[in-house]
C-alpha cells in the first residue's frame, strides 16, 4: 500500500462512514483479533462499524473485548445483508479471495461499498479498490497495527485494540516461534504490551481452557498419528465417529497438526478431519523450511495459505483422501529431504 493509497483512505475516513468488517469463514485468532482491533479503532473515530463473520468460531475467542457485537452471517443473514448493502466501506481481513467467505460472497460482491483488503496470504484476487497485501507479514493483526500507524494514529491504540491485535499475532506465529516472526514483530508486541495488552492473561484465556473431552480427543488424535519416514512426513486422521465420541466442539482440534510436525526428522505434517455435515474432509497442512504446503494444497486439495501453513479440503471419503495424500508424496520427494 503506497503513500497515495494511505492518503486517499485517510481522506475517506475523515468523516463518519458506515463500515462493515469481514473475516474469513471459520475464523481463527488472527481473523477475529484483526477485525476486532480495526473495529475498536474505527469506533474511536465515530464510524458506524460492524463486524460480520461468515459463521461461528471457537469459544476460546469469545472473551475478547467487543466480541459480543459480532454478527454471524449464518444466523443473522437478513440483518447482515442490510449492513453489507448499505456499507460505504467494506474491509476484508485475513483473506484475499471472496470465495473464503462462503455464503456471504454474493452479497459482498454485489455491494457498492468501497472494498479495502488487509491480508498476508499468497496469490490475492483483485477484488478490492485498495489492497494492503504482504506475504512476509506474520499476521493480519501485525498489518492492522501497521495500517493504523501509517494513518498516523498509533496514539489511538488503547488496551482493547492492543489486546485484540496481540491475540492474532501470537496465534498466527505459534507463540512467536514461526519464521515469519521478525524483530519488527517483537517490537510491535512490546508496544502492544505498553498499550495495555496483558500477555499472561491473553495466553491463559486462549490456551488454558481445555475441557476433559478435548484432551481425550487429543489422545485419540495422537494414537492415530502415522509417520512416513522416507518422505519425512507425518499425518493424523480423525473420523466423525471419533469426534462425536469425544463431544467435539468447533476449535477443539486447533493446533493438533503441530504435534506431527514436532517429531524429530519430520518436515511435513497433515491432519485430516471428517466433516459429515459438509460432506468433506477438512485438511490442515504444516511444514518446516522451504517446502510449500501452500502450493501442494492449491494443486491437490482446493486450498492454500502460506508456505509453511495451509488448509484445504477433499470431497473423497477419509480413507480415499489418505490414499490420495500418500500417492502424491513421491512427486515431492526431492523437496521432502530433511
Amino acid at each position: 500500500m503506497n503513500k497515495d493509497d494511505i492518503n486517499s483512505i485517510k481522506t475517506l475516513l475523515s468523516s463518519p462512514k458506515a463500515i462493515v468488517i469481514i473475516p474469513h469463514k471459520n475464523p481463527d485468532g488472527d481473523a477475529i483479533g484483526s477485525t476486532l482491533g480495526l473495529y475498536h479503532y474505527l469506533k474511536s473515530h465515530n464510524h458506524k462499524a460492524i463486524i460480520i463473520a461468515p459463521n461461528d468460531y471457537p469459544d476460546f475467542l469469545k472473551w475478547m473485548p467487543g466480541e459480543s457485537t459480532i454478527l454471524k452471517y449464518e444466523s443473522d443473514t437478513t440483518e447482515s445483508d442490510d449492513y453489507i448493502k448499505d456499507a460505504d466501506i467494506i474491509f476484508t481481513l485475513d483473506f484475499n479471495s471472496l470465495s473464503r467467505i462462503g455464503d456471504m460472497e454474493t452479497a459482498v460482491a454485489a455491494s457498492k461499498g468501497m472494498k479495502i483488503m488487509i491480508d498476508h496470504h499468497q496469490q490475492p484476487d483483485n477484488y478490492a479498490e485498495y489492497m494492503y497485501s504482504d506475504v512476509s507479514m506474520s499476521s493480519t493483526c501485525e498489518m492492522v497495527y501497521n495500517f493504523i500507524d501509517m494513518l498516523g494514529d498509533s496514539d489511538k491504540i488503547n488496551s482493547d485494540i492492543a489486546t485484540c491485535l496481540y491475540v492474532g499475532i501470537m496465534t498466527d506465529t505459534g507463540s512467536f516461534r514461526f519464521p515469519s516472526t521478525t524483530s519488527a514483530t517483537h517490537k510491535i508486541i512490546g508496544n502492544l504490551i505498553e498499550k495495555g495488552a496483558n500477555n499472561s492473561e491473553i495466553h491463559n484465556n486462549l490456551y488454558d481452557t481445555n475441557s476433559y473431552e478435548r484432551l481425550q480427543l487429543l489422545g485419540r488424535a495422537l494414537s492415530n498419528l502415522k509417520v512416513i519416514p522416507e518422505y519425512h512426513t507425518a499425518y493424523i486422521t480423525l473420523s466423525q465417529e471419533e469426534l462425536n465420541t469425544f463431544k467435539f466442539k468447533k476449535g477443539d482440534t486447533e493446533g493438533f497438526v503441530n504435534y506431527g510436525l514436532s517429531l524429530k526428522g519430520v518436515i511435513f505434517a497433515a491432519i485430516f478431519i471428517e466433516n459429515q455435515q459438509e460432506n468433506i474432509i477438512k485438511i490442515s497442512l504444516r511444514s518446516k523450511g522451504g517446502f510449500s504446503v501452500n502450493e501442494l494444497s492449491r494443486e491437490h486439495f482446493s486450498g492454500g495459505g502460506h508456505t509453511n501453513a495451509a488448509g484445504g479440503k477433499s470431497d473423497l471419503n477419509l480413507s480415499d483422501t489418505i490414499d490420495k495424500f500418500i500417492s502424491i508424496l513421491p512427486q515431492y520427494k526431492q523437496d521432502l529431504k530433511a
